[in-house]
């Protein structure tokens, strides 16, 4: 039983743990939006490229395995993003049933440009808050991944 359920008292929409998590991510994509509206990108695509930065030449699968993306979300960001000059994609020659994706020199620059501004101290957290909550984050994420892996 909860807190709220203990009290008696009809939970309010400021008391789900989801809305809280729903409610930040908007403001974060508002945070970011002025650097990304200036290169033209939205936040997905931005997330795209950190990961590519992270790790260069990998499969579509694995870029969606880090991003918790579909192929058929992905592919259209790709594809953006192609068009865009940001990156290539080939078909893998050891296995042309996979499509490697590269960051081009362009999508490499964009850290140069401003990409790389983390807004760490929008957060308003000190370094150590921040890392407690990113991993918090994170182990909620993997959580209910987890549970609802077992469900099916």
């Amino acid at each position: 039983m909860s807190t709220i359920e203990k009290a008696g008292t009809a939970p309010k929409l400021a008391d789900f743990l989801c809305f809280a998590v729903y409610s930040a991510n908007l403001a974060f994509g508002k945070a970011y939006k002025p650097i990304l509206d200036e290169l033209g990108l939205t936040y997905t695509q931005y997330i795209t490229i950190i990961a590519l930065w992270e790790e260069d030449n990998q499969t579509v699968g694995s870029l969606g395995e880090k991003l918790f993306l579909e192929s058929n979300t992905l592919t259209p960001i790709l594809k953006k993003l192609e068009a865009m000059g940001y990156l290539s994609r080939e078909r893998d020659p050891a296995d042309e049933r996979q499509v490697l994706v590269s960051l081009t020199r362009s999508g490499r620059r964009l850290r140069e440009k401003g990409l790389n501004m983390d807004l760490v101290d929008a957060c308003g957290l000190t370094p150590q808050e921040f890392g407690k909550v990113q991993k918090a984050i994170a182990t909620l994420r993997n959580n209910l991944i987890k549970a609802v892996e077992e469900r099916q």
